[in-house]
């Protein structure tokens, strides 16, 4: 029956789905609102999909929490009978007895506290796993979507900082804040004003709580931010450690280096002492509650109003009780970094929503690319780089692009290939919009050659190949030889299995810029853009980039070539010409370079400069 017990049951997981989601939101920070639309695991968001995930560990770390907690009341319960029976009564029988059993509860105390410590440390590792592929897309995604806005942004050392928290003493603390109340009402149990003195401690002591939060949480976050920035000076500065040695800038870099980490060191003791002060505080409170009871109860026990023993379990008891708040205190900051780090996993994750698995497989284009008024510059700019581009390419077409520097050329290559979504406008391929295509689905019929190439750790072949599992090797040897660069790799030491180091260090730069080539002229894709493709290629290398771009184009691919050497766009025979991120003229190539060449009595050989 379509609306009968069908529909109940799906409602019910509904139900049972949308409160775990609230209930992850409001132990792991506020998350996008839920709708009727999005009652599928694929529409949650990957970070509570991850906690959705592991659950069952935490609800798991959460009971073991409740016996932990009943277990130490061995301590104050052995306490009590030792003072009131054993003593009053002289038995050594019976301080064996409770001796035993003491023994034996505070063994399992501690086989379930080693217990909980693994479960912990496994639910950060496992939150890790489920959320380590998606953040390391992301962190390869950020720079091209948000420009240098994205160089404060570190998702991968965020996931490293959830892991650490909830691998470590953190969680244990705040699972057992809850048990406070039991402690204490055990102690109102003994004698109501030994629980007033108990209840107003942790009042105070909470009260002491809120004002860290309060008064800690801006150092806590610029301390943070001061570490990402410190950090991210660090990477710049061993990427460039070439031009550094070349040209002298060590003691100035070091200099900058010095009053950056002048600032962090400032920052971080701040935050530390304003932690550590509440910290300090609160366990001063604690013991100083402790004298309290134990004196209210000495007192009380002089009244004869309760025993002996019931005056040291009672003490025992409310120190017990408050531990927890110092143990959070003491993990206080561990806190701050976990929620900050979450909360920014979230923003980057939301700016970059990845919608791949609700994507169709359409079929690969082979007729046509049409950008329709594209406007586009990286995500956060308030000035657009490009604006309005127009133009219709057919399977076969070569074109140029060229313009002076800071004209936009790079930033519209960006468009083309989806590694930059337009702020306006479509980039269609065969009538559909680029972003209808999965990203790996989008591999298979775009190469690219980037101005700043970049080569990765591993192999020549691997490079070659993008690093795609089960590559065949005549695919990879078919892509070398279209960029005239197989009798290179075949004459290093061990071929095409040659390791290339990081960055492409062992390489040299042409070495690079044709393996690079080769990468992009990979499986034969429909769109190939070239950024500057000769930049770093000799007369043989341009000769054989020649060649590439005209053997693509015979066999259908469109090629798409931006430089300022007219050998790169011999072979095209179309002309784009941008100025100041704008179309100036786009038309056959001989009528387009006859007009914006002319006017400006350009000698041959200067077709542009740069690029943007």
């Amino acid at each position: 029956m379509p609306d009968g017990r069908g529909g109940a049951i799906e409602n019910t997981w509904e139900l049972r789905e949308c409160l775990r989601f609230r209930l992850v939101s409001f132990l792991f920070g506020k998350s996008e609102k839920m709708n009727k639309s999005t009652t599928n695991k694929s529409a949650y968001h990957q970070i509570d999909q991850a906690f959705f995930h592991v659950r069952a560990g935490f609800l798991g770390g959460a009971g073991i929490s409740l016996v932990i907690n009943l277990l130490m009341l061995t301590g104050p319960l052995f306490m009590l009978q030792v003072y009131d029976r054993v003593l009053a009564s002289g038995s050594v029988s019976t301080l064996i007895a409770i001796g035993g059993l003491a023994i034996l509860l505070y063994g399992f105390y501690g086989v379930l506290e080693g217990l909980r410590g693994r479960i912990l440390l496994r639910l950060g590792l496992q939150v890790d796993a489920l959320l380590s592929e998606d953040v390391y897309r992301l962190s390869n995604s950020l720079p091209v979507r948000l420009g240098r806005k994205a160089a404060q942004l570190s998702p991968i050392r965020d996931l490293d900082t959830v892991r650490q928290f909830l691998a470590g003493a953190g969680p244990s603390a705040f699972f057992d804040l809850p048990w406070l109340p039991l402690y204490l009402g055990i102690v109102f149990l003994f004698h109501p004003l030994l629980g007033i003195v108990g209840a107003a401690g942790a009042v105070i002591i909470l009260v002491l709580i809120l004002l860290n939060e309060f008064m800690s949480r801006a150092p806590v976050a610029e301390s943070n931010r001061e570490a990402a920035s410190r950090s991210a000076n660090m990477e710049i500065g061993q990427r460039n450690s070439e031009a550094i040695a070349a040209m002298g800038m060590q003691s100035a870099l070091s200099g900058n280096w010095t009053a950056r980490n002048k600032d962090y060191l400032a920052t971080l003791m701040r935050s530390t002492d304003r932690t550590g002060l509440f910290g300090t505080i609160i366990k001063t409170v604690r013991f100083v509650l402790q004298s309290a009871v134990l004196g209210v109860g000495a007192w009380l026990a002089i009244q004869q109003e309760i025993t002996p023993g019931v005056m040291i379990a009672a003490s025992i008891m409310t120190s017990r009780a408050l531990a927890p708040i110092e143990q959070a205190i003491a993990q206080w900051r561990g806190f701050v970094g976990f929620r900050q780090s979450l909360k920014r996993l979230r923003e980057a994750f939301r700016v970059l929503k990845n919608q791949d698995e609700d994507k169709l497989d359409l079929p690969l284009p082979e007729k046509q690319v049409v950008l329709e008024g594209v406007v586009c510059g990286p995500y956060g700019e308030t000035t657009p780089f490009v604006q309005n581009i127009n133009l219709s390419l057919d399977a076969g077409d070569g074109l140029g692009i060229i313009g002076p520097s800071g004209s936009g050329k790079s930033t519209l290559a960006r468009a083309l290939v989806g590694a930059l979504a337009p702020l306006k406008g479509h980039v269609r391929f065969d009538g559909a919009e680029i972003g209808q295509w999965t990203d790996d689905r989008r591999g298979a019929f775009i190469g690219y050659l980037p101005q700043d190439l970049q080569l990765f750790d591993g192999t020549i072949a691997e490079n070659i190949a993008r690093f795609r599992q089960g590559a065949e090797s005549e695919a990879i040897i078919e892509a070398a030889m279209r960029a005239d660069v197989h009798d290179l790799i075949v004459s290093l030491p061990d071929g095409y299995n040659t390791l290339i180091g990081k960055g492409g260090r062992n390489l040299s730069a042409g070495q690079k810029q044709r393996i690079a080539l080769a990468r992009a002229l990979y499986g034969n894709p429909f769109l190939i853009v070239l950024d500057e493709p000769n930049s770093n290629l000799d007369s043989v290398g341009e000769v054989a980039l020649t060649n590439a771009i005209k053997v693509m184009r015979e066999e259908g691919s469109i090629i798409i070539v931006i430089a300022h050497r007219p050998s790169a766009i011999a072979t095209v025979n179309k002309i784009l010409c941008l100025k100041e991120g704008k179309q100036t003229a786009f038309g056959p190539k001989d009528e387009v370079l006859q007009k914006v060449l002319a006017p400006a009595e350009v000698q041959p050989g200067q077709v542009g400069t740069g690029a943007a």
